[in-house]
């Protein structure tokens, strides 16, 4: 019997697969098809900074609005519960999908400021969240603000958030960071216990015909976890934090490789959006099966084993293995276009071999 279990942030999981936040945990239904497909801990939707912001304003105005006016004509005011705000919604949907399963369930944040809308992490612990990720999604578009301020942000935020809470805190960052060693260190001081690599941005399309731009929702592919990847291959046993794999999980290879970087979970969400639900039982019979065909009895074992403190060539992680990467494609490339001249252009490939190069 091979052992799947790991450990997260302090959490004992059944098995590295977590399912990352998503529209399918909008539903209870689902998140319970979620725990039966063997996923072994689930991160709730966002309940986003602005969607705090914007509805506590909108409270504000009907709660203070004709204070003024004569007692008699206050019969316009907005009934009790008419705007319940939805973050309620939100810490009574995460309570409800709390005490329907059996594994762990964690709240997600989204925002970068830090003001009284980080208290609802407290309120989120409240109603039996066993985790907080904090997603730092944010685009800076201030010619002003620089680099080291954003950190300062950021830094100050988890250090804010995790004041408010006794449960452990996951940060979900972005890979576009000059110095992201420094900066995920200067995290886990801050109070970080796991660290997300990485975010995606949802980058807006043009609509060229009535000149709009357009939201543009892209499912992400296997490739793209070379990045987190790489970088959690560089950081983890370096940095004290628990890292977890997002982005490009699609199969039990990809979450072999997340673990042998060093993560110890892999979080997926594209690949149950495309595929469905039951996906993530494939994936798991999939991991099963390549340590058994490699001889390992439990996942602990391989956890850690490619990372740049463990493989023998740790300059394949940096710049040095670099010009080697552009040496092979060069090779490669150089050898797809003389076969292809041949195919494309026989007449004028022969002459050149006959009478060579001419001016």
């Amino acid at each position: 019997m091979i052992d799947l279990t790991t450990t997260y942030m302090g959490l004992q999981l059944k098995n590295p697969l977590v399912a990352s936040a998503s529209p399918l945990s909008k539903k209870e239904e689902l998140v319970q098809h979620l725990e039966e497909a063997g996923v072994a801990a689930i991160v709730v939707y966002s309940l986003f900074e602005e969607q705090i912001i914007h509805e506590t304003r909108e409270l504000d105005h009907y709660l203070h609005r004709g204070t003024d006016s004569f007692a008699e004509a206050l019969s316009y005011l907005p009934k009790t519960g008419t705007f319940k705000l939805g973050t309620e919604k939100y810490l009574a949907h995460l309570q409800q999908i709390k005490n329907q399963v059996k594994i762990p369930v964690i709240g997600s944040l989204n925002g970068v400021s830090s003001g009284g809308w980080v208290e609802y992490a407290k309120k989120m612990e409240a109603v039996g969240a066993d985790a907080i990720e904090l997603n730092m999604y944010y685009v800076p578009t201030d010619l002003q603000l620089e680099s080291t301020e954003i950190e300062a942000v950021y830094v100050k935020l988890v250090q804010d958030v995790k004041a408010q809470i006794t449960i452990p805190l996951a940060v979900k960052i972005s890979p576009f960071f000059s110095a992201l060693p420094n900066f995920v260190t200067r995290l886990a001081e801050a109070g970080a216990d796991g660290l997300v690599l990485f975010n995606r941005f949802y980058q807006p399309d043009f609509d060229l015909e009535a000149l709009e731009i357009v939201p543009s929702l892209t499912l992400s592919a296997p490739y793209e976890m070379r990045l987190p990847l790489r970088w959690i291959a560089l950081l983890s046993g370096k940095v004290k934090a628990d890292f977890a794999l997002s982005s490009g999980i699609h199969d039990g290879q990809g979450v072999v490789k997340a673990v042998m970087a060093g993560a110890k979970v892999a979080m997926t969400t594209s690949e149950l959006l495309r595929n469905g639900i039951g996906r993530a039982s494939e994936i798991l019979r999939e991991v099963e099966a390549w340590l058994k065909a490699h001889e390992y009895t439990s996942l602990q074992q391989m956890c850690g084993s490619m990372n740049q403190e463990a493989v023998a060539e740790p300059a394949a992680f940096e710049r040095a293995n670099y010009m080697r990467v552009l040496s092979s494609f060069d090779e490669g490339e150089a050898a797809h276009t003389a076969i292809s001249a041949k195919l494309i252009h026989p007449v004028l490939t022969a002459s050149t071999e006959l009478w060579g190069d001419s001016e």
